[in-house]
């Protein structure tokens, strides 16, 4: 019996291969199998990754204090495949949240382009949809601002209200000046009053959108490098949670994020190895109170310190 089990389960041998070796009939193979799991000698264990990851989920909701997390079972950690993967699930998660009179704030980046591509089409009533933070790159990158604001508005039929200027200028003078204009400040004012912002975390690297779109001098790279785990809004943030510069926080236009923080729902779509820095920066910053994540980044959360 503990012969034909071995060779059924642990060789992967058919029950007439057994048979055959075994010199019996194919039914008394059966038998022996069915015998070895009722008397306890084959055990079998199924695990449920949608059960694993629920568990998952409560666990990186208790230890960052979170209104929800949604764990997603990606099947490769490559950073174009864990995109693919949070776009739909973080689509799905609006779709359901999503109500007439709801004003939803965006930023942008690859994360979020994912999440807009996938979008399903929802009539409601009064639903307003405002990008975040500038978004105008000043090189060839595509930072995807107006495409992701205007798939957004698409999606729940109304008609978007963008920020058409770069994220990040040359001084906080320059800031100032800008939002000063009335139009500017009525968006900005928007994306204050938003009830659901959606938000990613760039990494500070070379390929990070952000940092190829030529916002930055040579200093502010070195300081970006040296101190920072990610950047939320344009904004970057050290892995407390704390800005990073003071100075390249007053040149940022968009959302402050501390205004992140009173929302309803302060969603974050990220994952990836290259990511998990950012993340757990923000959710120590307690900037966002929804994370959407795979499950390799979730572990990783769940194994830092606090």
């Amino acid at each position: 019996m503990i012969d034909a089990a071995k060779m059924y389960y642990q060789l992967d041998y058919s029950q007439q291969e057994i048979a055959r070796q075994m010199g019996v009939s194919r039914p008394t193979v059966s038998r022996f199998l069915q015998q070895a799991k009722e008397e306890g000698y084959v055990q079998i264990k199924i695990i449920d990754p949608k059960e694993s990851n629920a568990l998952l989920a409560e666990q990186i909701e208790r230890k960052f204090r979170l209104k929800k997390a949604v764990i997603v079972s990606v099947p490769q950690y490559e950073d174009a495949v864990v995109k693919k993967y949070l776009g739909e699930a973080a689509a799905g998660y609006l779709d359901k949240i999503v109500k007439d009179g709801d004003i939803i704030a965006t930023t942008w980046g690859t994360t979020l382009y994912e999440v807009a591509l996938n979008l399903q089409d929802k009539h409601l009533r009064d639903v307003t949809v405002v990008q975040l933070n500038g978004g105008v790159s000043h090189s060839e990158t595509n930072t995807y601002a107006y495409e992701i604001v205007n798939l957004f508005g698409k999606a729940f039929h109304t008609v978007p209200y963008f920020i058409p200027l770069p994220a990040i200028v040359d001084h906080p003078v320059v800031k100032q000046s800008i939002e000063t204009d009335r139009h500017i400040r009525k968006i900005l004012e928007l994306g204050k009053k938003s009830n659901i912002a959606i938000v990613t975390v760039g990494a500070p690297t070379e390929d990070s959108v952000l940092i190829k779109a030529n916002y930055f001098t040579e200093s502010d790279l070195r300081l970006i490098y040296e101190k920072g785990a990610g950047d939320i809004c344009s904004r970057y943030i050290d892995l407390e949670g704390s800005i990073c510069s003071e100075e390249l926080n007053q040149r940022t236009i968009g959302i402050d994020l501390e205004q992140l923080k009173l929302k309803e729902r302060s969603i974050l779509v990220a994952g990836g190895a290259k990511k998990v820095d950012g993340i757990y920066g923000a959710l120590r910053g307690r900037y966002t109170n929804v994370l959407i994540t795979d499950q390799y980044t979730a572990k990783y959360l769940m194994e830092r310190g606090t």
